[in-house]
């Protein structure tokens, strides 16, 4: 089975037996309060999602990530994962992270204390400035401040999704018994329409095995809730794919649509839990304008080494009323004038005016599914 990023799978979490006795202990020390993101990032960090990192990232590893695209050792990496705070906080040595309800979640060894220049990183990061990108915004809301250092993870934060949840560790013992050796990962933060679908079929074609892995945390406040998500990729697999030779778990981090570099940081997850491969489409993680529809490709090629695990680059997916049926630039030779694009803007657009979109864009019992969730929770930010 393919290596974890870094060639071992972090394992930060405390054992049951010694749990009570450390959170006791813990008790005594100095602590912080800290927001679901990062109760998140922790549980990533502890079980191996965000393998080879063991805590919430320094200042010098904050810039070798946003100059260089690596940790100090070199390591390929393109998301920092910084603890961030709105005021320096006067902690040092070993403390304890508290949720919002004061509750112990986790330890934290702390190396350093350290000002986050915002700007400076966010476009070293996001190639932007601008608070009208949504991962900048939620960046500079968190706070100048950051506190890095190793983490230990004693409780695991409340959070709605969990039984739709697996950690690497599993995923890769499924993957292994049903005798899957190679593994296609495939990212998405929306609902399934007709292009995701003809991605998943690549997949299927070319591995013995699928892996639909939904983000689940924070999104814009206009992407469908992650259940609404969850259920009708549960409805695809059920009524149309071979059960068999899928496998749908969530991925509870926050997107941080922050386009090549973040296609990258997904393809990385992605290969911790064991994929052999991961499929990459037009605008991958991209956001408005931001980025070229096909920076997410060509990053691949720039980054200072291989990241070990074979990217899968579509182009634009459309249906074409010539062919009749879904194609890409690559597959189809006729003009624009015969295409159909799929736009998930489009489509939620619609289902929240009562329409049913069409069928080359979402298959209609799906868009069924979805039309009875909106206007009830379907449409929700799960940030807190």
């Amino acid at each position: 089975m393919i290596l974890p990023h870094g060639g071992e799978l972090v394992s930060r979490v405390v054992p049951e037996r010694e749990k009570l006795k450390i959170i006791e202990d813990v008790k005594k020390l100095p602590s912080l309060q800290v927001d679901t993101d990062s109760l998140l990032d922790i549980e990533n960090i502890a079980v191996g999602t965000f393998s080879p990192i063991k805590g919430f990232i320094t200042k010098e590893e904050l810039l070798s990530v946003a100059y260089n695209m690596i940790l100090p050792n070199g390591t390929v990496w393109t998301i920092p994962i910084v603890l961030q705070l709105k005021e320096e906080p006067k902690v040092g040595g070993r403390i304890a992270i508290k949720d919002s309800n004061s509750q112990i979640k986790a330890v934290l060894d702390v190396k350093e204390v350290y000002k986050i220049e915002l700007k400076k990183i966010a476009k070293l990061v996001w190639g932007t400035e601008s608070e009208d990108h949504p991962g900048v915004r939620l960046f500079y809301s968190k706070g100048e401040w950051a506190v890095g250092g190793d983490v230990w993870l004693l409780e695991k934060t409340n959070f709605s999704f969990r039984e739709w949840l697996l950690e690497p560790e599993e995923t890769r013992k499924v993957f292994e018994y049903r005798g899957w050796k190679s593994v296609v990962g495939f990212q998405t933060r929306n609902a399934p329409h007709r292009a995701h679908e003809y991605l998943q079929r690549i997949g299927l074609e070319v591995a013995d095995g699928l892996f639909i892995n939904p983000v689940l945390g924070w999104r814009k406040s206009d992407d469908f809730d992650p259940h609404t998500v969850l259920v009708a990729y549960e409805h695809l697999i059920n009524n149309y794919y071979p059960r068999h030779r899928v496998l749908l778990s969530g991925l509870a981090t926050a997107m941080r649509y922050a386009g090549p570099r973040e296609a990258v940081f997904h393809a990385i997850i992605r290969k911790n839990f064991g994929c052999t491969h991961f499929i990459v489409g037009r605008n991958h993680a991209g956001v408005g304008d931001f980025y070229d529809p096909y920076d997410a490709h060509r990053i691949f090629d720039k980054l200072p080494s291989s990241i070990d695990i074979e990217i899968i680059k579509v182009s634009a997916v459309f249906y074409c009323n010539e062919c009749g049926c879904m194609a890409s630039e690559k597959s189809c030779g006729h003009d624009e004038s015969k295409r159909i694009y799929v736009s998930m803007t489009k489509i939620r657009n619609m289902l929240r005016e009562g329409k049913t979109p069409p069928e080359e864009m979402i298959r209609k019992d799906v868009a069924k599914l979805l039309m009875e969730r909106v206007g009830t929770q379907s449409l929700t930010n799960v940030h807190s």
